[in-house]
């Protein structure tokens, strides 16, 4: 029987920069989809149902960036040193090319991966994701960053963000936290330094310069672009403009759903990346 994301176990790998990173895999076959998490994310936080539908037939990888969770280091404050970091993962495990799925802020560094190592991104999906400099991106809503940034973070808080208000959303919100945390082994809790680093790399991503938009005009790579259509977080029109931006890319908004749209609709979005990362 194949193993699944909630039993696997953590392992870690010592990296060239210093670095020991802590992940977990499941699935065989295909070409190693690696996963970007969110802020203050760490692997508990990835949804077993998804990351089980996406491991259907191909390598899936979810690991802890430096000093986030159970990786050694000190979070960098910034997300083109998030990028070399997640780079010199991928090296330690002896990828030469990867799909790579980033949310989020996870989305932000997998931009920056596509930038720095073209040749390493074969196909690059960004979930709830804006590029750098986009006006209105500089740092979050206050009642955005109050419901996930306080020192204790409350689960009834996070659900605010990421599934609407409404009860269709909220139950299913409900059920992928119950997933995320029915599990034998913990991941280490993000500290305190890592939310303030990545809450720093994110209101600098987002201060706005129109000149900076056009780096990502330079992504050679397909890309799938999506979103939840009421995400307080990362406004369903930085998905747009991001997806307008990038050559080629494609784009698609799910319905009644914010910032956790991946876990809320897991079934459809997992078909529609696999669809996308098995096109010829």
């Amino acid at each position: 029987m194949a193993q699944i994301y909630a039993e696997a176990p953590a392992k870690t790998v010592s990296a060239g920069n210093g670095i020991e990173y802590a992940y977990r895999e499941v699935g065989e076959g295909g070409v190693p989809l690696v996963l970007l998490m969110h802020f203050r994310g760490n692997l508990d936080n990835w949804d077993p149902a998804l990351v089980d539908a996406l491991a259907q037939g191909r390598r899936v990888i979810a690991f802890d960036n430096t000093g986030v969770g159970g990786s050694s280091g000190t979070t960098p404050s910034t997300v083109a040193q998030m990028a070399l970091d997640a780079i010199a993962f991928i090296d330690a495990l002896d990828l030469a090319q990867a799909d790579i799925l980033g949310f989020s802020l996870g989305s932000f560094v997998a931009q920056e991966i596509a930038l720095i190592r073209p040749s390493l991104v074969r196909r690059l999906v960004l979930a709830s994701a804006a590029p750098q400099g986009a006006p209105g991106m500089h740092g979050w809503a206050t009642w955005v960053i109050d419901a996930v940034g306080e020192p204790a973070v409350v689960p009834s808080h996070v659900l605010d963000v990421f599934y609407t208000r409404s009860a269709a959303s909220r139950s299913v919100g409900e059920k992928a936290m119950q997933r995320m945390f029915t599990r034998v082994e913990f991941d280490q809790p993000t500290t305190w330094q890592t939310r303030q680093a990545q809450y720093d790399a994110v209101t600098a991503w987002g201060i706005p310069d129109v000149s900076l938009l056009e780096r990502v005009t330079a992504i050679q790579a397909p890309v799938f672009v999506a979103g939840g259509d009421n995400d307080p977080m990362i406004l369903p029109r930085y998905s747009h403009l991001l997806a307008g931006l990038i050559p080629h890319a494609e784009i698609k908004i799910y319905p009644d759903a914010a910032h956790g749209f991946l876990f809320q609709h897991h079934e459809e979005f997992a078909g529609d990346v696999k669809d996308f990362l098995d096109r010829a």
